[in-house]
């Protein structure tokens, strides 16, 4: 079987770190390329963290590349130290990279690698979607070249966690997010739904501190975030947000419901921005939910699976 040619853009992070790793462990993935955008820290924080991981792990060959560092209509916000840390590694000193990012922007990157492997580059986007909306702008053929997006990202029926209705990385950039999910190509969205539903364990972590070079940085920064999640569970453990979406972009986890329909975003001021609103019917089981004629987006809401056991392996082995 050929191996899954990715490209990932993401906002590294500590759940970033986990896909991330997953990625380089799954021997059928061939990471062509990571682009950083800013959200849970700034874009060229998130590449350096980028750098650090992949040295950690031996594989400084994935080029890493610095992208927007401001949404597509505001600012970066200043991020989320309270969940990720201050530079995005939680409570960890990531050891510096020998590495630096290369010449060319995310963006670029993205288009580049688009007509390199036409027809066969799938992104994974964990972050928010300014650099995919901005490559779409830049060139509106992409979506003709690339055989999926996956994204984590949206609360589709729970409410969301920054605020009732949105989901973080939708919320710093809607206007990004709807240029991507209004483009034609096919796309599969991970909420929240089975975001929080997978999560990795206080023995998880420790197994990665028993671990290699890779797994002991990354147990140390998932101590930060763990206790920003006890308030949400009530114990030592955190939602697998940016892992889960990378294993069901590779296949290494199946979604048992995942009903296609239209997809749009709440772009306005109120209380109801950064919305994912999901053509999902209430008053049907979701098990049920038909496939909408037309529509170009599936929305992972159930598993076949529990990402942990085989997340905690993949780890592991770096």
């Amino acid at each position: 079987m050929s191996a899954h040619k990715i490209y990932l853009d993401c906002d590294p992070g500590i759940d970033d770190a986990l896909a991330i790793g997953y990625l380089l462990a799954a021997e059928d993935v061939d990471l062509l390329g990571i682009g950083t955008v800013s959200g849970n820290t700034n874009a060229a924080q998130g590449a350096t963290n980028a750098l650090a991981l992949l040295e950690l792990a031996g594989r400084t060959e994935v080029p890493v590349a610095v992208g927007s560092n401001d949404f597509l209509h505001g600012n970066y916000d200043g991020g989320a130290p309270h969940v990720h840390g201050a530079r995005g590694a939680g409570a960890a000193e990531l050891p510096a990279p020998s590495a630096s990012p290369v010449e060319e922007s995310a963006v670029d990157m993205l288009l580049r690698l688009s007509h390199d492997h036409a027809g066969e580059l799938h992104i994974i986007a964990v972050g928010p979607l300014t650099n995919i909306a901005r490559a779409v702008e830049k060139d509106p053929t992409l979506p003709r070249r690339v055989a999926r997006v996956t994204i984590m990202g949206g609360a589709a029926l729970v409410p969301g966690n920054v605020s009732q209705a949105a989901e973080a990385n939708i919320k710093h950039d809607p206007e990004g997010a709807q240029v991507v999910f209004g483009a034609p190509w096919d796309i599969t969205v991970v909420p929240l739904d089975v975001t929080l539903t997978n999560t990795f364990e206080e023995e998880d972590r420790q197994a990665l501190a028993a671990s290699g070079q890779f797994g002991r940085h990354v147990a140390e920064m998932l101590d930060y975030y763990f206790q920003f999640y006890v308030g949400f569970y009530g114990r030592r453990a955190a939602a697998l947000h940016d892992p889960l979406a990378a294993a069901i972009a590779v296949e290494g986890i199946s979604a048992a419901v995942a009903p296609i329909v239209r997809v749009r975003v709440d772009c306005t001021t109120g209380t109801q921005r950064g919305r994912v609103i999901c053509d999902l019917p209430s008053d049907v089981p979701v098990e049920s939910i038909p496939d909408t004629p037309g529509a170009n987006v599936a929305v992972v809401l159930r598993t076949t699976s529990d990402l942990a056991p085989q997340l905690r392996e993949a780890l592991v082995s770096l």
